[in-house]
Parts: structure tokens; sequence; C-alpha cells
């Protein structure tokens, strides 16, 4: 049992390690997104590439030592707990009356989302709304739902299930698609930045530290489920699927209170579109197979009903496009409907 929780304490150092190495990726990528023109909606598409890199380098090491099952648990976990956590940090974070603000009182303009005006975002208080742009839905939560049924459609026929080389290709070619339509599509005027040596090589230290971590978060996780005597698809899901989401409740809510409310809570949809798809890579190039079909489908369930609540709460929820404080609650209560169903009723854990 003594050495479970020196893996446990593993597993938090090694989870903290990689997300920050996201975080020296995701500023370039930000400052990207603005000097290419790509609107807050659509940008999450592009920022969503440093928030999925800790599950990237999860699945390439789990394929790697040749335990599947901790990378596809995780992918499928941190698909279903990251939305509504994601969007409860956005709502609690943006609850005071402005945004951006500087020590000097002044809103900055250029770390305020375009949606978030000081007096809009007053009334969005007030109306207990978290407001956030309607073209999420089309260039983000749509294209999303497509990636899912593609999946469905690769893993859970009889004679396809799980993941094969050929879905490499596949999966491959999805993430490109998806990753080119929403920078098509939410284009807009461009900005001038500045680029810093400091900035390109702590970007480059940040995919080294994702290495290591993912390395020993995934040699921790294999220690753990073994203590334990559970299945690597478990110990993916409520083990290291939700550790790797802790860490990102701290973004989202740093870059909610900059005032860049649509980023902080869209970016989770792209980091998803990924983690199904140039995520799925390494494991369908080492034919990963579904061990406990019941649990994979469930959880595909929930992976979908997810985005589909998401994109409805944001189109048809407000007028003004968001979350009123009933939707986020209603997405946290379908995540403990999605613990109740797998662990009582799937894998009947008290059996």
């Amino acid at each position: 049992m003594m050495s479970s929780w020196l893996w446990f304490g593993v597993l938090i150092v090694a989870v903290v390690a990689i997300h920050w190495g996201s975080e020296r990726l995701a500023k370039p990528l930000e400052k990207l997104r603005r000097q290419w023109g790509i609107t807050a909606a659509a940008g999450g598409a592009v920022v969503a590439l440093a928030t999925a890199s800790p599950e990237l380098g999860v699945n390439i090491t789990s394929a790697v030592r040749g335990v599947s099952g901790i990378g596809l648990g995780q992918a499928l976990g941190s698909n279903v707990i990251a939305i509504p956590l994601t969007v409860t940090v956005g709502y609690l974070a943006t609850r005071r009356r402005r945004l951006g603000d500087k020590e000097n009182g002044e809103s900055d303009s250029e770390a305020v989302d375009e949606a978030e005006k000081p007096a809009e975002h007053e009334q969005h208080v007030e109306q207990n709304l978290l407001r956030v742009q309607k073209e999420a839905t089309t260039v983000l939560a749509l294209p999303y739902l497509a990636v899912l049924a593609l999946v469905a459609l690769l893993t859970l026929p009889p004679g396809w299930r799980g993941l094969q080389p050929v879905d490499a290709l596949i999966l491959l070619a999805a993430f490109v698609l998806f990753l080119a339509q929403a920078v098509y599509r939410g284009r807009e005027q461009s900005e001038d930045e500045e680029w810093q040596r400091q900035e390109v090589l702590f970007a480059v230290g940040g995919v080294v530290v994702i290495a290591l971590g993912a390395y020993f978060t995934v040699q921790a996780t294999e220690n753990i489920v073994s203590a334990l005597g559970i299945s690597q698809i478990v110990g993916g899901l409520y083990i290291t699927a939700v550790m790797s989401a802790l860490p990102e409740i701290f973004g989202t809510w740093n870059v909610a209170r900059s005032g860049q409310v649509t980023s902080a809570v869209t970016s989770v949809v792209a980091d998803h579109a990924y983690t199904l798809t140039l995520a799925f890579v390494p494991l369908a190039l080492v034919a990963a197979p579904v061990e406990n079909f019941q649990l994979y489908w469930v959880n595909l369930v929930f992976v979908t009903l997810m985005p589909v609540l998401y994109a409805g709460f944001i189109h048809f929820g407000s007028d003004e496009h968001g979350f009123s404080l009933w939707q986020v609650l209603a997405l946290d209560g379908v995540y403990l409907l999605y613990l109740g169903v797998t662990l009582f009723g799937v894998l009947n854990i008290f059996s």
C-alpha cells in the first residue's frame, strides 16, 4: 500500500509537469492566433494544440510501453469530465464585474474578449450568464460531434472493434480537417506580434517536459493499477483522467479572469477533438483493443452527450448565447450521473 501512495505522488508531480509544459506552448500559440487573424472561438482550435499535448504524450508512452488501456481510459475519461469542469470554473471566474483589469483599474483592451466588454459583462453577471460567442457551436462543437461519429464507426462494429493501424491514417486526416476548417472559418484582421527568443526556448523546453511527464504519468498509473488490482482502462478513466484534468482548472480560471472568456471556455472542445484524433493515432498504430466493451460504449455515450448539451446550451439556452447558472449545474449533474452509471451500474464496484 505504501508503494501505491508513493506512485500517487509521482503521478501528481508528472501531471503538473506536463501541464506546465503545455502552458509554455499555449502562449506562443495564442500569439500565432492573433498574428494569423483568427477569432477567439476558432482560435480555441489553435490553442488546443497545446492543451491536448498531455493526452498525446500519455498515449504515445502508453503505446510504446504496451499499456494502451491507460491511454484509452484517460482519453475517454478526460473527455467526459473536462466540459463540465471547464464551464463551471469559467462561470465562477467571471462572477466579478470587471475582467482583465490592470493594477491601475483600467481594462486591458488586448486581453478582454471581444464579446466581454466591461459594460456588457456587468450585465451578464447580473443575468447569471457565462457569455460565449455563438460561433463556438458551428466552428468547434458540431465538427467535434462529427469526430465522435467517426470514432464510433471505427471502434464499435464487431468486425472493427478497437483501434487498428489503418484507423491511424483516418484519424490523422480527421485532425487535419478539424483544424483547417476552424482556421478557415474563423478568419479576421491579423495583429502584429513581437516574438522573443525566451518564448521560443520555453516552448521547446515545454515539449521536453511534456515527454518526461507523460512517461512518468503512465509508469505511475501502471504501478497504481497493479497495486490496486484494477484494469488499465479503469485506471485511465478514474485516476489518470481526473488527475490530468485538475491542472486545467488554473488555466481556465486565469484565461477567463483576463477577459478572454470565449477562449477559456471553448478550447476544451478542440482539445477533445484532438484527443480522439491525433492522440488516438499512437494507440491505433499498436492496434489497441477494447477489453471491456460495455464500459467503452457507455463512456462513448457520455463523451457524446457532453458536447451535445454544450452546443445546445450555447446556441439555444439564452438569447445572448452562453451558459446560465442552471445549465452549468446541469452539466455537473450529468457528470455525477456518469459516475453513478459507470461505477455502480457497469463496474458494480460493491459486488
